[in-house]
């Protein structure tokens, strides 16, 4: 089976019910590669296990002088040995195929995912478990789903040379057939201890990976506020307990490597020292004798691959139910029936959010102010269907885009009628040919958009950056998440992309809180003039956006408190000038009624 047939088109759709459930889907879904490698490895060890038959054949055939004999014994072990080389190879490949597909099919799972949930996806997972899903995970995963097929054949093979010892040796027979079983049973007291130790260890490498990425992601603010040697520390103290988890995870698994050494010698050692005394008493031959060790020797073969069994199914399910906590994250309470049709033009229809009652009416500049950031990241999730259900969750009542349930639709119409800029939005690595480079209506161009970002500077610093762009801004690189760049070079930049995309309905969280006041103001007036008659949600407090807005709701309790335009609701509603102006509720009452009582004066 080539392996150019990697990745798959389509993964399927898991079974995520449980940790064990899932590993059983995968098995499922390579079902020929499975009974493929079951028998090319009944196949390798059959041969493996008869080989001292042949043996044992031609020592009795110079033991009784019958050449004849010795020839045929001779051809039979070229021949088995012949078989177990086909085997054994063949078996190695279909191994590392099957290993590599559910690997891969994992990843491709976790990819799917992440790109269905989008942003919404690191709020319910952190990123460094994400990375180490789709990293270490899946290759434990994978290791177990391999693992199966081998486990079949030895099981095959042990059956079968128990059975041809019964029918010589009762007695060795019984104790061959039955002593296995007892023996790769004896590791059962040691798994619970070693899963949850490397539970603990898969854990604590999951939050370590996370400090790294956090730290990274920050060392250009670490090191202005000379924080470095402070995450080091930290990180160098999760790295330890990392370090500590594995090695008492370590110290089981030896036990366990020591054990499937230990009692398969001591059992072999056993049957031949009985069959010896078979042999001394006259009643099996010597050659007979050679077959029976070398059967049993061969035993040893298969409990090994019982041992490694027993350790790849302890990993495999803690990884397992990793995966299957991020992949049990939905984005509606019905992901099966995404059918709605939204309506021709979204840019046409109003966006309604029946949680707070917010309307942002179509082809106006809508501003919305919260006095909670973390009810404004919500809201902003919502709108575009972006927040990820668990399990065990219901779902809100879904945003509605002209009168159609925005999470029924299907989840490419969704997100090309609504796009939802993101407060702290992610500058991917490349050139900003490469950046500006999305799915777009034409209308705006990133001339265009970047003059109504006010970018113009951040083109200057890339090229000055980016010697190699030979003064071409669009040549420029951008490094990593737009390390380079200070943030608000990076929320400028993120803008404009959204703006070049000029989806029929855009929503930004906070776009313009990195910046000042005088660029805001421009960006505010250049926001207005790129989305005119385009449906534009803002969530901000700035006055200065607030003031271009055609309407502005306030939301306050998790629902709509009171809508108007900005100058009007600073002097009628004090909720909503103590958030804009940033004044408690009574300092901003005895403000309006001031403001009220000079006006009527006047």
């Amino acid at each position: 089976m080539p392996l150019t047939t990697l990745p798959m088109a389509d993964p399927g759709r898991p079974d995520l019910h449980s940790p064990l459930a899932f590993l059983r889907w995968l098995q499922r879904s390579q079902r020929r590669g499975s009974w493929l490698a079951t028998l090319w490895g009944t196949v390798e060890m059959a041969a493996m296990a008869a080989l001292p038959a042949a043996l044992g054949l031609g020592i009795q055939a110079v033991v009784d002088g019958d050449t004849g004999a010795l020839w045929w014994a001779g051809a039979l072990a070229v021949l088995l040995t012949t078989l177990q080389a086909v085997g054994s190879v063949l078996l190695h490949r279909q191994a590392v195929w099957n290993w590599i597909t559910a690997a891969a099919q994992v990843r491709q799972l976790v990819a799917r995912q992440a790109s269905a949930l989008g942003a919404g996806l690191s709020r319910r997972i952190a990123t460094g478990e994400i990375v180490a899903v789709s990293s270490g995970d899946v290759e434990k995963i994978g290791w177990y789903v391999e693992l199966v097929a081998r486990v079949r054949a030895a099981v095959l093979v042990w059956l079968a040379v128990s059975l041809v010892v019964l029918v010589q040796q009762p007695l060795l027979g019984t104790v061959v057939l039955l002593g296995v079983p007892v023996l790769a049973l004896s590791v059962l007291p040691l798994l619970g201890p070693f899963e949850r130790r490397y539970d603990e260890q898969r854990r604590l490498g999951g939050r370590a990976t996370e400090l790294a990425a956090d730290t990274v992601a920050g060392l250009r603010v670490l090191r202005g506020i000379g924080g470095e040697e402070l995450f080091l520390s930290r990180y160098r103290e999760a790295s330890q307990r990392v370090r500590g988890a594995a090695v008492r995870a370590a110290r089981v698994w030896s036990l366990m490597q020591a054990q499937q050494v230990l009692l398969p010698g001591l059992f072999v050692v056993g049957v031949t020292w009985y069959g010896v005394e078979l042999a001394a008493q006259g009643r099996i031959t010597v050659g007979e004798l050679v077959a029976v060790y070398g059967a049993t020797a061969f035993l040893a073969a298969p409990l090994r691959i019982l041992g490694e069994a027993a350790h790849a199914w302890s990993v495999a399910r803690v990884s397992a139910g990793r995966a299957t906590r991020v992949l049990a994250l939905r984005r509606t309470s019905s992901d099966a029936a995404l059918t709605a049709e939204l309506p021709a033009d979204p840019g046409l229809a109003d966006l309604h959010d029946p949680v707070t009652g917010l309307t942002a009416r179509a082809g106006r500049l809508t501003a919305v102010v919260c006095g909670d950031p973390e009810t404004a990241g919500s809201l902003a999730a919502r709108l575009g269907g972006h927040v990820p259900l668990a399990e065990d969750e219901t779902a809100p009542p879904s945003v509605r885009l002209g009168g159609v349930e925005l999470d029924a639709a299907p989840l490419a119409a969704a997100r090309a009628a609504v796009l939802v800029h993101d407060k702290e939005p992610v500058l991917l690595s490349g050139t900003l040919a490469e950046l500006l480079a999305v799915p777009a209506s034409g209308r705006v161009g990133a001339d265009q958009a970047v003059r109504a970002a006010q970018a113009e500077d951040v083109l200057d610093a890339l090229v000055d950056g980016s010697p190699e762009a030979g003064g071409d801004a669009m040549k420029a690189a951008i490094t990593e998440r737009g390390r380079s760049l200070s943030g608000g070079q990076r929320q400028r930049l993120a803008l404009a992309r959204a703006l070049v995309v000029d989806p029929p309905v855009l929503v930004l969280d906070e776009p313009t809180s990195a910046v000042d006041a005088h660029t805001e103001t421009r960006i505010a007036a250049g926001l207005r003039t790129v989305r005119e008659g385009r449906t534009t949600v803002v969530l901000a407090t700035s006055p200065l956006l607030l003031d271009q807005a055609d309407t502005v709701v306030l939301v306050d309790g998790g629902r709509v408190a009171a809508t108007g335009r900005h100058r009007e609701l600073l002097h009628t509603t004090p909720a909503y000038r103590a958030v804009v102006t940033r004044e408690d509720d009574e300092a901003a009452a005895s403000t309006t009624v001031a403001t009220v009582a000079v006006e009527e004066t006047v």
